[in-house]
């Protein structure tokens, strides 16, 4: 890989850190948000889905426009609103100011991520893409094994409390912000073709093919599956294996640990052997542990990280080579479009898909223990199972196998 390339990856990837721990904080922090705010896991799946719920529908929004600027315009200004949102989530006073701030810091952080595929998609070659999705994944086991835990912590010891973590990212986000502006470069080849096209144009170009759709409707499958088990993993946690919430850093700090390790190494696999094909075996080895983890009784606490790290490295090593497959299905002229769409109706489906897990969950009323999480677990599994007939339809923009 060349170093232009690295460290714009290592740019994209500081940014995701960001990104991906400002979502990811809110699970660990749901056992003190349930208690201190007096809340129901529904009214906790409600927060979480209200991110990508929000997300979904600014980044529909934003397909009729994201291309008719730079790449590296949009990422600037919807990296300044991110920093902000995650201002307010800092400092909302309740429960429902911190439901409209994380709402808002969704308007930008979901439409974000689907500009920085697009960059990927734009810059890097579709030989050295599995590489380059297995560099931007390391940004989520730097926020499991760094970000989380220092957030679970500061939250924990802080005068501050759970707005600790949020004041510490939003600050976190000003140097990236300089970042992005030194070294992401212009990219603006697809304004000139994409000038003219309205918005029934646009969604024409986006949903023209069967092939594009199959895209999309796998991402929806894998995002719908992962995030039934993400929202109330640590709340099952505590309320049913044990779990300290001082302990809950280790889940995240272990697991994240392993990916930093496998993800790399998936990416490379995925360019070598064929990004289905590594797709295909991650999606079947992911099962194992979301049914472990769904049905555990009380067990040491070695067997309950053994697990939770196989499930970090596995749901990890199915959506690199996914990520890798749907940037590779578009035309370039109309990436950012698709990709704003795609992620859309990804963050859509992950708020929809916590929200169903809010309700298929519940908590007795006499042992305070969750029931009903092992339907969520067959949920997943049965739908990311589904998504591997959906990927092998999946080809590049101009016919190739993947």
């Amino acid at each position: 890989m060349q170093k232009n390339e690295r460290v714009l990856l290592l740019t994209l990837a500081a940014l995701n850190f960001t990104n991906i721990m400002d979502f990811m904080i809110m699970m660990p922090l749901g056992p003190q948000l349930m208690r201190i705010f007096d809340i129901s896991p529904k009214q906790f799946g409600i927060i979480v889905s209200s991110y990508t719920i929000s997300a979904g529908i600014s980044g529909f929004c934003s397909a009729f426009l994201i291309d008719k600027f730079d790449r590296k315009t949009a990422l600037s200004f919807l990296y300044t609103g991110f920093i902000i949102g995650t201002f307010m989530c800092g400092l909302a006073p309740n429960y429902e100011m911190l439901l409209f701030a994380r709402i808002f810091t969704g308007i930008f952080g979901g439409v974000m991520g689907a500009v920085v595929l697009s960059i990927v998609g734009d810059v890097i070659p579709v030989e050295r893409r599995g590489q380059a999705m297995g560099t931007l994944m390391a940004a989520f086991s730097v926020a499991s094994v760094f970000g989380v835990p220092f957030g679970l912590f500061i939250a924990t010891h802080s005068e501050l409390g759970w707005h600790a973590p949020f004041l510490f990212l939003a600050i976190c986000g000003l140097p990236v912000a300089y970042f992005i502006y030194k070294y992401v470069p212009s990219i603006n080849k697809q304004i000139e073709a994409g000038k003219d096209n309205n918005p029934w144009q646009i969604i024409k170009n986006v949903t023209s093919t069967k092939n594009q759709l199959w895209a999309m409707l796998l991402m929806i499958m894998i995002m719908m599956g992962h995030f039934a088990i993400i929202p109330f993993l640590s709340p099952y946690m505590v309320s049913n294996l044990g779990f300290q919430e001082s302990q809950l850093p280790l889940i995240y700090m272990i697991g994240g640990a392993f990916t930093i390790f496998s993800s790399p190494l998936i990416g490379k696999a995925a360019d070598k052997y064929g990004k289905l094909n590594v797709f295909i075996v991650f999606i079947i080895l992911c099962a194992i542990p979301v049914l472990t983890i769904t049905n555990m009784p009380k067990v040491p606490i070695y067997y309950v990280l053994g697990v939770t790290s196989l499930f970090f490295v596995f749901s990890g090593g199915r959506m690199i080579p996914a990520q890798a497959m749907v940037t590779s299905s578009v035309n370039p002229m109309y990436r950012g479009s698709f990709m704003s769409i795609t992620s859309a109706l990804q963050q859509l489906s992950a708020g929809f898909a916590s929200y169903i897990a809010g309700v298929l969950v519940h908590k007795d009323t006499l042992t305070g223990q969750l029931e009903g999480y092992h339907y969520v677990g067959l949920f997943s599994v049965t739908l990311t199972l589904l998504s591997i007939f959906i990927a092998v339809k999946v080809r590049t923009f101009d016919g190739k196998r993947i």
